[in-house]
């Protein structure tokens, strides 16, 4: 029968500080491995306890600088099944290139499964992740694969820090599944903008779809890359008739010119989690406020380790 003895946790550079709350929860320190970079570029990791027969879990997303991230977790994973560690799993938090699911142009790659591929390669034999892009990417791996959703966490901020006076709204056409469940649990009303996006990483809000008049307008999605598209909606909502604008999203990518649109915008806050570190100009924007996912990978961990029902999470 499977003790907590029987399990290990890793961690690479991506998200080192999540991987100590994951720790902290299950009151065992992070298991040691050495991963650092050569002058030039090439990854060197030794795995630093003895893995033989046992339970372990990489937590490792793979956001910025994400070939570095994905390179770390490859071959970390390659390190523990050569040390014979009985069942290796992936905890990507936050899974690089999901937005590659597809062929949208002649002689293009689908990244994700690429991804997918490499990791089955290497010996990974499950993978943990949160609030994937596309949930069709579970079909790439032939493996388990276990989505996590940040809802519970975004759900319970929402409900503790406003009233009934809100309305949530997708950015996007995409996103609809996703706000509706929210403003279902939440009993209020749902708004859609109506979203044109000419190429990548520029999108033009258009239209409002639903009565935002005298509301405050909670803005839902998975990520935030660039901001254009919750930037360029919150205007178009204030515009429309919302009383004040906020913005709720799992993994906060913030690329590019995303922190001076943020701090430019009409948006009150944006609540993200810590499924990506927060870094630079991006940890010390006052709009930008973090909520740990961490006790709810903890409990997937468990349930994982365990063999025991990882949606019971979300009764």
């Amino acid at each position: 029968m499977s003790s907590l003895k029987d399990m290990m946790i890793f961690t690479g550079n991506a998200n080192p500080g999540l991987a100590v709350d994951i720790c902290d929860y299950f009151h065992t320190p992070l298991n040691v491995a050495e991963v650092k970079t050569f002058s030039d570029g090439e990854i060197f990791v030794e795995i630093g306890e003895n893995v033989r027969g046992r339970d372990v879990f990489i937590v490792q997303p793979t956001c910025t600088p994400v070939n570095d991230n994905l390179m770390e977790l490859l071959l970390m994973a390659d390190a523990l099944r050569r040390s014979s560690a009985r069942r290796i799993t992936a905890v990507m938090p936050y899974y690089g290139y999901a937005r590659q699911d597809r062929k949208v142009a002649p002689r293009v790659p689908i990244s994700a499964k690429v991804v997918a591929e490499t990791l089955m390669a290497v010996g990974i034999r499950r993978v943990l992740t949160m609030d994937l892009h596309s949930g069709q990417i579970q079909g790439f791996f032939n493996i388990p694969v276990d989505n996590m959703y940040a809802a519970p966490v975004l759900l319970n901020d929402i409900k503790k820090n406003f009233d009934s006076d809100v309305i949530m709204v997708s950015p996007d056409a995409g996103g609809v599944e996703r706000t509706r469940a929210f403003a279902k649990r939440l009993d209020v009303d749902l708004a859609i903008i109506d979203k044109r996006r000419e190429r990548a990483n520029v999108a033009e809000a258009i239209n409002v779809i639903g009565d935002v008049a005298g509301k405050s307008a909670i803005l839902l999605d998975d990520m935030v890359d660039t901001a254009g598209t919750l930037c360029s909606a919150s205007a178009i909502l204030l515009e429309a008739g919302a009383r004040e604008v906020y913005a709720y999203c799992s993994h906060a990518v913030l690329s590019g010119p995303a922190i001076s649109r943020i701090n430019d915008s009409v948006i009150k806050s944006l609540v993200v989690t810590n499924t990506i570190p927060l870094r630079g100009e991006a940890a010390d924007c006052k709009k930008i406020r973090v909520l740990s996912i961490s006790d709810l990978l903890a409990k997937a961990i468990y349930c994982i380790h365990f063999e025991d029902s990882v949606s019971s999470l979300f009764v």
